[in-house]
């Protein structure tokens, strides 16, 4: 499992971590945006920072699973928030609120002018450890979809 590091004379961040190294011989997963839509392709909660972020961190947590990993084993994440500060805060007190926060990570909340989707305002991408033996997911491809006009 990873090792993780708040370093000495930095400013001690606030439920995460500074660095993370992980040990020679784990498996790790690199996740895609996770984004705020639902199975039909539809947004959640247009306008509402909190209710996106929500359903962003369902959707993470499903795509991390199908690799065998879960919201408890992520070592770094991105947040995006396409808003204002008082977005920002909205957005990370549900990441501060979920699974993702179950441990020390490494994490980085970012503000951004726009993402991929009309009306999203949040997206998360994570790096996770892969469980010793993980379940099997399907095969790469095998869950596309149209694409929905996102990037």
């Amino acid at each position: 499992m990873a090792r993780f590091t708040t370093v000495p004379g930095l400013f001690p961040p606030p439920r995460y971590s500074h660095a993370a190294v992980v040990e020679a011989g784990e498996r790790l997963v690199f996740t895609a945006g996770a984004v705020p839509l639902d199975a039909d392709g539809n947004l959640v909660g247009p306008g509402d920072v909190a209710t996106q972020t929500r359903q962003v961190l369902a959707n993470l947590a499903t795509q991390l699973e199908a690799a065998g990993s879960g919201l408890d084993r992520v070592i770094a994440s991105t947040v995006y928030v396409a808003t204002t500060t008082e977005a920002l805060s909205s957005a990370w007190e549900e990441v501060r609120a979920s699974a993702l926060s179950t441990g020390p990570h490494t994490s980085t909340l970012v503000g951004v002018t726009v993402l991929g989707y009309p009306g999203q305002l949040v997206e998360i991408t994570a790096t996770g450890v892969v469980r010793e033996n993980p379940v099997d997911s399907a095969p790469h491809g095998a869950a596309r979809r149209e694409e929905r006009g996102g990037f």
